[in-house]
């Protein structure tokens, strides 16, 4: 069955005829009946008035963007904004309309945030230059007798070309005997023997990281290590069984190394700490002369994700973690060493008002057995080299969206993707939503060949 319309030369130009070709479209969207008219005249004159309303902030360091209602207020369902596709295209032709649209990969690249060098900041505090190993140790040194009493408690040699001879002549013993904390990641070394021989002449050692060495890949050093360290309490960014207050600081909120690099004053480090995050530290037991209320009593917020736990029952982890009066929040796998159930867990330990980042009740309320918190955002990476089409490429996935086109005799088997425009792509998903957003597939000739993909934003809350 046809529609007949009545058009201003080829286009739609009366409500009723937009309500007409559209109806379905318009229920489907939900938007609410009160704001059809609004929605047709913005979209006759191509309205964009999204900037009078809204500002875009950068967040995350400046690595994404984000929408700020600048309005004093804005009521519920009260207006409809557009958001226009910045970019639509095939997948087999994104790199060469990167390549010959004047103007897309610089928008792309701004948009998606990947137009500057993430790594800058740090290039200028190095004058654009490299530490040599000589340079590090010697600052070492400086920092320590401007900064304190001359003792050299933590020192990082990381990725500086280190291997099995040059660290031999570093005879790190003599000249840092009371280190504390050694990190020689993204080096080059090779032999097993040399490099037990030299850590193990540190016997004041708590931490030791030789992540991402040849080494490594070659032989097992843990056992030899440990043994020769008797103080040590991380090794390769696991806890050791040995692990005790200085481990637990390393990982708090409110110390960092500078605090970790000393080893007195231990019994008071914790005391304030209200947050600690022990996730992947391949921890087996946490029935631990540290891991106790008098050591840490105001812990409000734990994590214990990605630790086997193995020596702990389930009733026994459940008394540790009951023992701490201030505990509000738990991140934990489901299943795992707490059991199967959120519900049980929650039960076990009711003082708790989040748990995996769920709030208490709404796991209560739903009988939610398994929950986890959002996946944390993976932002792209990239280097000053990197040519702007291939950032872009590479950071498009989390702006991109797709979709078809079909008509009553076929559907369109290639997906059409495209990436919303600045004020779209700066908006953020939230479990507590203030706004809506739904896709609109407007024919302003009244045909789908005439078709305009829009999507619309309305508020769904008093904001």
């Amino acid at each position: 069955m046809s529609t007949s319309v009545e058009r201003n030369g080829s286009r739609i130009g009366i409500y009723d005829d937009f309500v007409k070709v559209h109806g379905v479209l318009l229920a489907a969207s939900g938007l609410p009946l009160s704001l059809h008219r609004k929605l047709f005249h913005k979209l006759t004159s191509e309205t964009f008035d999204g900037g009078n309303h809204f500002a875009i902030e950068p967040s995350e360091d400046g690595r994404q963007r984000r929408l700020l209602l600048t309005s004093d207020s804005m009521p519920k369902e009260c207006d409809v904004f557009l958001i226009d596709h910045a970019w639509s295209f095939r997948l087999p032709d994104a790199y060469n309309q990167l390549k010959e649209v004047p103007g897309l990969v610089e928008r792309m690249a701004a948009l998606m945030c990947v137009d500057i060098d993430i790594d800058s900041d740090d290039k200028e505090e190095e004058n654009d230059e490299n530490l040599s190993i000589e340079e590090v140790v010697e600052n070492a040194i400086r920092n320590a007798k401007e900064n304190g009493d001359g003792t050299v408690t933590w020192l990082e040699l990381e990725e500086l070309g280190i291997d099995d001879e040059k660290l031999l002549s570093l005879d790190l013993c003599s000249k840092f005997p009371d280190l504390v904390g050694l990190s020689l990641c993204g080096n080059k070394l090779e032999n097993a023997e040399v490099v037990v021989r030299e850590v193990t002449k540190l016997k004041n050692l708590r931490g030791l990281w030789l992540n991402n060495n040849p080494v490594l890949k070659r032989c097992s050093m843990e056992d030899a290590i440990l043994q020769g360290c008797s103080k040590l309490e991380i090794y390769n960014s696991h806890f050791t069984p040995k692990y005790g207050l200085w481990a637990l600081r390393f990982c708090g909120v409110v110390c960092g190394k500078q605090d970790t690099g000393s080893t007195k004053d231990d019994d008071n480090r914790l005391k304030g700490e209200t947050t600690l995050d022990l996730s992947n530290r391949s921890i087996q037991n946490f029935n631990n002369k540290a891991f106790v209320p008098d050591e840490i009593p105001m812990l409000a917020h734990l994590n214990i994700r990605g630790n086997p736990i193995e020596q702990n029952s389930v009733d026994e982890l459940f008394q540790i973690l009951k023992s701490f009066p201030c505990l509000q929040s738990l991140e934990v796998d489901i299943p795992g060493p707490l059991g199967e159930s959120a519900v049980k867990i929650l039960e076990s330990l009711p003082h708790l008002s989040s748990l995996n980042g769920v709030d208490a009740s709404k796991i209560l309320e739903s009988e939610k057995h398994v929950v986890d918190s959002m996946l944390e955002l993976r932002l792209p990476e990239w280097t000053a080299e990197e040519p702007l089409i291939d950032r872009v490429l590479n950071a498009m996935w989390l702006y991109l969206m797709t979709y078809r086109l079909a008509d009553e005799e076929k559907i369109d088997e290639t997906s059409i993707w495209y990436v919303m425009d600045e004020l779209g792509s700066a908006l953020r998903h939230s479990d507590e939503p203030n706004f809506r957003v739904a896709p609109f597939l407007y024919m302003p000739e009244g045909k789908l060949a005439s078709a305009v993909r829009f999507l619309f934003f309305l508020p769904s809350d008093a904001s």
